[in-house]
């Protein structure tokens, strides 16, 4: 496992742009997990860690991309049918077993290899080296063992080249890449068997707080179930970590700095929301400064309050805020990818794309904020952000709702019905 240093998040000062976070971030942590060898139904949603290159060519021959027949294109007439003889198939895993000669056509199935070409001289001579075009068995009109051909194809039309898909000596996944369907079924293609991946991160989370109450169990006055746990915990778990549930913990100093420690010797990072600002009951920034160390960044979020990274022994601790909207927006943009990184992963910044503000806003200039919204389609083509109706960090309703965040940047301080504005869709952070 590497080790992270005592520092690494020791940023503070003035209000930081998310932006800037990030980049320091990209700049100083380094995957704490180790490399494992898993096959490949065993790949999907993990990490790789090693760079993968083709052995050889795919497809590995020339193969037709259709049913139909292979012909030599300079038997073909160009202003009318050409009668060729059928002289012999062609099927997937059956290849013809024999050169094809000028002057017939062989039929031959998908996936074929091609018929390899006449060794006559006269075909050497003209630079003729095989059947180089396959017409479609629609196309094409039979009589007998004979297939007449209609002009117009081109040449080579309906044949899949040797490498096509991938050159052999190719690097085809690069480490840090998350293994998606299509890349598992490339190193397949390639392949190979087995895939070289991290390690799950290995993730703690935790509650505080003597009000706080487990979904299920009964609920007096003055107490609440707790939600962010179980959001934090999905989050987590769509990254591909494995996530260990440390329950509530109560509101006491000693009890906190012992789970603490606990949960420090056998996992890769500790993430909890709320408890660590500066009142009198948030026991969990003193814990965390007991076992370790505390670093305060002061994003310019909305919403969102201070972000708390910092190490207890040398496991990095994530301390989100804790109104349930202000958790989720800093863990979708602040701690997913110092997650991912942690856990091996290059992934780059989701992407924005524009849509028309179907509201108007006022916001402060230089604090980046998200304004949770719905997109509609008002005519085709044309997609309108609507925005939920109320605006607190605490209604947790208000992502239900949404399908993504309109992200303002720190320069702009008002938008207005119709201005376009940038758009993140949960799908492009996993959600």
């Amino acid at each position: 496992m590497a080790q992270l240093s005592d520092d690494c998040f020791a940023f503070g000062g003035d209000l930081t742009p998310v932006d800037e976070a990030l980049a320091q971030l990209a700049r100083v942590l380094v995957p704490v997990t180790e490399p494992e060898s898993v096959a490949l139904p065993l790949a999907r949603g993990r990490i790789l860690a090693e760079a993968v290159s083709a052995s050889e060519n795919v497809p590995p021959y020339d193969n037709s991309a259709v049913d139909g027949f292979a012909v030599y294109f300079d038997d073909l007439a160009g202003d009318g049918e050409t009668p060729l003889p059928i002289t012999g198939r062609a099927a997937a895993g059956h290849p013809l077993q024999r050169d094809q000669a000028r002057g017939e056509a062989i039929r031959i199935f998908t996936g074929a290899p091609m018929p390899s070409g006449s060794h006559d001289p006269g075909a050497r001579a003209t630079g003729v080296r095989g059947p180089d075009t396959v017409l479609m068995q629609e196309d094409c009109r039979e009589t007998g063992d004979m297939v007449m051909i209609p002009p117009g194809i081109r040449r080579g039309a309906n044949r899949r080249s040797a490498g096509e898909d991938v050159l052999a000596g190719s690097i085809v996944l690069r480490p840090g890449q998350r293994l998606r369907p299509q890349e598992i079924g490339l190193a397949a293609a390639i392949g190979r068997s087995r895939l070289m991946v991290h390690t799950p991160l290995r993730a703690a989370i935790f509650s505080t707080g003597d009000e706080v109450r487990d979904p299920g169990t009964p609920r007096v006055d003055g107490t609440i179930y707790d939600s962010n746990r179980f959001t934090l915990a999905a989050l987590l778990q769509g990254l591909g970590c494995e996530v260990d549930d440390l329950g509530i913990l109560p509101d006491n100093r000693q009890a906190i700095a012992a789970a603490l420690s606990a949960a420090a010797a056998d996992h890769d990072v500790i993430l909890t929301s709320g408890g660590v600002s500066t009142g009198g009951e948030d026991h969990v920034r003193g814990a965390v400064e007991d076992t370790g160390s505390l670093h305060f960044w002061r994003l310019a979020i909305k919403p969102g309050r201070p972000v708390a990274l910092g190490q207890v022994g040398r496991t990095p601790f994530i301390g989100l805020p804790g109104n349930p909207v202000a958790a989720m927006v800093t863990f979708l943009r602040v701690a997913r990818p110092l997650i991912l990184r942690l856990a091996g992963s290059e992934a780059s910044a989701p992407s924005l794309f524009q849509v028309r503000a179907g509201f108007s806003y006022k916001k402060k200039r230089n604090r980046r904020e998200y304004v949770r919204v719905r997109l509609e389609t008002k005519v085709p083509g044309s997609h309108i952000a609507r925005k939920y109706e109320h605006d607190g960090a605490g209604i947790l309703s208000s992502m239900v709702f949404a399908d993504g965040l309109v992200e303002l940047s720190e320069e702009i301080t008002s938008i207005g019905e119709g201005d376009l504005v940038d758009y993140l869709p949960f799908s492009e952070v996993g959600l």
